[in-house]
């Protein structure tokens, strides 16, 4: 038993050096990208931000959602409102004088402060998502019944925003930004520093989210996924805890969104669409679901991915990232960290064989010799 807790313990310091070797690499990243490429692994980050807030949601509590895109979208348009509003200077953004607009809307006046701004880029998608959930897993509503309920607030949402030209810019989003708490977004020492931010903000998450999967939590969670009726049985709420959970996912997404808006620098509603919201889940699906290191790995592989073959082949880059997302679905059920546990595993099984076969030679030698 002590030797079984102290491969345990060792697996986990192993694990942490790591994480801690890739979070070293990252940080060192701007001394060997240049901008441009920068700018494409902050965007990649701030992906991989959403993607553990879905591993959360679908692979420890059972719950697919494909609306993602919305909580992402609305704090992305958060940022880039707030943004939009010290780029024009007091004055009201551009494309509001061009549809006749003739004040600023009452939503857009909290999004004047920056810390107002942060507040509300992640509680406006943990409330919408907590209210969403709560209603509907409350009436029992699951499994495929929700899935495609989160792709109708996907439309409902989308075709809001580019119906609401004067208020949100239409179908071309928010664009335009300058500064950002009076310093320029294309000083490149702002862009390291915006950099930063983002892979301190994923390591924060990403450990927040490890917490919750190692506490008792966790086991809540699996109970959900594996047997909801059963916890009920015994007095837990489920529609509780699966709204907390899926209130925690979108306000993740939310952080990440507006990240994304200040490397990217424009936010539109086809950022935040269906096939955005499927991506993320494809993310999640290939890097492993059960894993949130898994999530992270598939948001990071999946986007360079596409950004190499869309460079490369740019009339063939649709296919081949088809091609992979086919390959990885039918030969990587359990995605690429779940490979990699069944061959640590194969591992292990194979050098307790030999440490057995080891025993029992040193065993046979020593009666023969007596």
């Amino acid at each position: 038993m002590k030797q079984g807790l102290g491969t345990i313990n060792r697996e986990s310091q192993f694990k942490w050096i790591v994480y801690m070797l890739i979070l070293g690499m990252m940080l060192l990243a701007p001394l060997f990208l240049s901008d441009f490429r920068l700018m494409l692994l902050a965007k990649y980050v701030s992906f991989a931000i959403v993607a553990i807030g879905l591993a959360l949601i679908w692979g420890y509590t059972g719950i697919l959602s494909l609306g993602h895109g919305v909580f992402f979208g609305l704090g992305a348009y958060g940022m880039a409102m707030y943004l939009k509003l010290e780029a024009s200077g007091g004055k009201l953004p551009d494309f509001m004088v061009w549809s006749g607009q003739n004040e600023l809307p009452w939503f857009w006046m909290p999004f004047s402060s920056f810390f107002l701004t942060l507040l509300l880029i992640v509680i406006v998608p943990m409330g919408i998502a907590y209210g969403l959930g709560f209603l509907t897993f409350r009436n029992r509503i699951q499994g495929v019944q929700f899935t495609i309920l989160t792709q109708a607030l996907v439309l409902i949402v989308v075709t809001l925003l580019i119906g609401q030209q004067a208020f949100t810019g239409g179908s071309n989003g928010i664009t335009g930004f300058k500064t950002i708490l009076g310093y320029s977004l294309s000083d490149p020492t702002v862009k390291r520093v915006l950099y930063w931010i983002t892979i301190g903000v994923l390591a924060l998450l990403f450990a927040l989210a490890y917490w919750m999967t190692k506490s008792r939590f966790k086991r809540v969670l699996l109970a959900i996924r594996d047997g909801e009726n059963r916890l009920r049985f015994i007095g837990y709420n489920p529609a509780v805890f699966k709204a907390f959970i899926f209130a925690v996912s979108a306000g993740f997404a939310g952080i990440a969104g507006a990240l994304f808006v200040l490397h990217v620098g424009i936010i539109s509603p086809s950022m935040m669409g269906i096939v955005p919201s499927i991506e993320m889940v494809l993310w999640v699906a290939i890097g492993g679901r059960n894993s949130l290191s898994g999530a992270v790995l598939g948001a990071l592989l999946i986007n360079y991915a596409k950004t190499t073959f869309s460079e490369a082949y740019p009339s063939l880059w649709l296919f081949l990232l088809g091609g992979l997302f086919v390959i990885s679905v039918i030969l990587l059920p359990r995605g690429f960290m779940g490979l990699m546990k069944d061959g640590m595993q194969k591992i292990k099984k194979r050098r307790k064989r030999e440490d057995a076969n080891e025993n029992n030679i040193d065993f046979t030698f020593g009666e023969s010799k007596r």
